[in-house]
């Protein structure tokens, strides 16, 4: 049949990508997987808006558009133009993968180091080649909701697994593109912006008291859609005092016209949690109950000039218990963050032009951080009795940026700048440039280079955070880093692979260490290197032309990373900087059992370098122990169907005794099982 001439090729290309109701992807009557895109253009593209409805999926086929995977830039970019490399987590990857948050699907990325107190993304570090977890940026579809008091709660996402379309992670210092907090990496959680209107819920239960639940609407009418989700998870949980409650609300709503896209969205989050030894191993009753709201509206005007003005604001809660259910160490904090970001580009023959602005400001009411007030300026703890906030500090950050990408037939050169000035400095302009620049010898090849510099403003914990057992440092210094990235990558339809070398130089790097064994925690400067190599390959079997091979896909990566320290100071225990991890190994494998039944197995080893205290008595002195390497193997069987999902799992399968951070067993096999159903309107 002449419809069959099509999968014959490897792509179907088009030059131009086009928002319109008559468009060629309407009248396929197939899907279309959509890789990478850009920051502006992943606000209002929306890929399962192309499915057929009621399709066959044994008759389905996959068709990848290259020419439109962009990222990594200031201005649209196609993926064969664009030098900078993006690992991205597909919706494809999230639903077969044994992981219930962004977090732990995260730990699949090579180049990404999760380190977790408990299950279900609770208590989450996130860091990136070496890096801490204050070193990177969060954003929600372009918006940045990383916290100021700390990056231990930045991992806080107000949205649920069932919204994500996919995960891009931004690897190497990107200041000039996503502001100061970008300065290892960053990483942009996209949702879902279904323009078939629907219904959709889920159920799930599992071991140690677990139970979970979310629902999802969706309603698309002529150039408006709309959509509300929510969720809810909580667990008696797995290891001593790991248990939670979670619930999440959120809600997304698009315009589009010939004019101009608008985008609005807000999202709540509510997480309480036993902290276990979150901020000291001396004491393991520890307990946590956050609350974060969000707002923001993007929009993107059309035409010669195309401006993407953005607002936000950001609060988050926070309730801290040292000893679990007294007022010991107790804290109470109040984060609020609101900013306006500007961007504009144009093209021209010489190539794609961005200029921008942003303006964010970060303020801290709280009972520990902060400068004193004066008992006249104190402010009520919202939800609390007789109970005020009495430290408080704000600082306003305002960057200007330029870029400019010159785009040959092999080659692409981006070229930019960010000047910055923070209130909490000398109202100073700082400048952090950078390059970016590709090399396409054949259609499958390319070759790239970059060298950037970023600057990372101390949290407020850094600053000021009082305990028995830790103490913060009002003469830290921001951190600063210039990075070299250098690499090559290979794809086809069927396979894909990758090699990246990177050196970071870091001055003024903040750690919290111990100077000696008696010692309290403290926050410090330091000068220090990482530098490392990562590698990844993917085989899609499939792609070969026989849907029905028993493989589908696998997927393998290893990263090294070395550290240097460029200074004196003798240091006895470190809590973050220094406890990078050695290697890191993951693999893949997505196989078919039987008709609609498929299976995702998935394996991670890492070492660990670095040493915690061990307290067998946490009244008693500890012991210095290193971190032991382990492997862990899980596994998700689904029976997928064209409205509906019916999954078992199980994760740590091997049933391993392992440790993310010192002291903090984490749980052994957990059994986990879950249904989800969807109905289109």
């Amino acid at each position: 049949m002449k419809e069959n001439k099509l999968i014959y090729r490897d792509f179907i290309r088009w030059k131009q990508f086009s928002y319109k109701a008559y468009a060629v992807f309407s009248s396929l009557g197939k899907k279309i997987n959509i890789g990478v895109l850009a920051i502006t253009t992943l606000a209002f593209t929306c890929v399962e808006s192309v499915s057929a409805q009621n399709e066959n999926p044994a008759q389905l086929r996959n068709y990848e558009l290259e020419e439109i995977e962009v990222t990594g830039t200031r201005v649209p970019l196609t993926e064969a133009q664009s030098a900078r490399m993006v690992t991205v987590l597909s919706r494809a990857d999230i639903q077969a993968a044994a992981v219930h948050s962004i977090n732990d699907l995260l730990e699949y990325a090579v180049g990404v180091d999760v380190r977790q107190r408990g299950e279900f993304g609770m208590q989450t570090d996130i860091s990136i080649r070496g890096g801490t977890f204050d070193q990177i940026t969060i954003l929600l579809n372009g918006v940045n909701i990383s916290n100021p008091q700390t990056g231990h709660h930045s991992a806080d996402f107000p949205v649920s697994m069932n919204d994500i379309e996919r995960i891009e992670v931004l690897e190497g210092p990107a200041a000039r593109i996503f502001g100061t907090s970008a300065f290892t990496g960053a990483i942009n959680i996209v949702t879902r912006n279904d323009k078939q209107s629907h219904v959709s819920a889920g159920l799930m239960g599992g071991d140690h008291g677990l139970f979970g639940a979310n629902a999802r609407v969706n309603h698309t009418r002529n150039t408006f859609s709309n959509q509300v989700s929510g969720s809810l998870n909580r667990s008696d949980g797995a290891t001593p005092n790991s248990d939670f409650h979670t619930e999440r609300g959120y809600y997304q709503g698009t315009y589009t016209s010939p004019q101009a896209d608008v985008r609005w969205q807000l999202g709540y989050s509510s997480q309480s949690f036993g902290a276990n030894t979150f901020y000291s191993a001396k004491y393991d009753n520890q307990f946590e109950d956050i609350q974060r709201y969000m707002v923001s509206v993007q929009a993107e005007t059309k035409g010669e000039l195309h401006f993407t003005p953005t607002v936000y604001w950001n609060r988050a809660q926070d309730h801290y218990q040292l000893v679990r259910g007294t007022t010991f160490g107790e804290n109470f904090h109040l984060v609020d963050v609101y900013g306006a970001n500007l961007n504009a580009y144009f093209n021209t023959i010489l190539g794609k032009t961005a200029f921008g602005a942003e303006f964010r400001n970060e303020g801290i009411l709280s009972t520990n951080l902060g400068k004193p007030l004066e008992e006249s300026q104190y402010v009520d703890v919202p939800g609390e009795k007789e109970i005020q906030f009495n430290k408080k500090d704000n600082r306003t950050n305002i960057s200007y940026y330029i870029e400019h990408n010159i785009l040959l037939k092999q080659v692409t050169i981006s070229m930019g700048i960010m000047a910055n000035m923070n209130t909490a400095l000398d109202h100073k302009l700082r400048y952090y440039p950078g390059i970016d620049i590709s090399y396409r010898p054949t259609a499958a090849w390319k070759l790239f280079a970059s060298w950037n510099k970023a600057l990372r403003m101390p949290t407020f914990t850094d600053l000021y955070y009082k305990s028995p057992t830790l103490q913060g440092n009002v003469g830290l210094k921001p951190e600063e880093t210039q990075a070299v990235n250098i690499g090559a990558k290979y794809r086809n339809s069927f396979a894909e692979a990758s090699l990246t070398g990177f050196y970071h130089k870091g001055k003024n790097m903040i750690d919290w260490v111990m100077f000696t064994a008696d010692d309290l925690y403290r926050s410090a400067n330091f000068k220090l290197d990482n530098m490392g190599v990562e590698s990844s390959a993917t085989l899609r079997f499939r792609q070969l032309g026989n849907e029905n091979l028993f493989i589908d896909k696998l997927n393998i990566g290893y990263a090294y990373i070395y550290q240097k320290r460029r200074d004196h100071k003798e240091v006895y225990k470190s809590s973050y900087a220094l406890e990078y991890l050695r290697h890191k190994f993951v693999a893949r494998l997505d196989h078919r059992i039987w008709n609609k039944l498929n299976a995702s197995w998935a394996f991670r080893w890492q070492d660990r370098m670095g040493d915690y205290i061990k307290y067998e008595d946490p009244s008693a002195a500890g012991v210095l122990t290193s971190y032991p390497p382990f492997g862990l193997l899980d596994l998700k069987v689904s029976w997928n169907a064209d409205n509906y999902m019916i999954y078992a799992e199980a994760a740590n399968l091997l049933d391993r005794k392992y440790y993310d951070l010192g002291n903090i067993p984490q749980p052994g096999i957990w059994l986990k099982a879950g249904i989800s159903y969807r109905i289109n309107y």
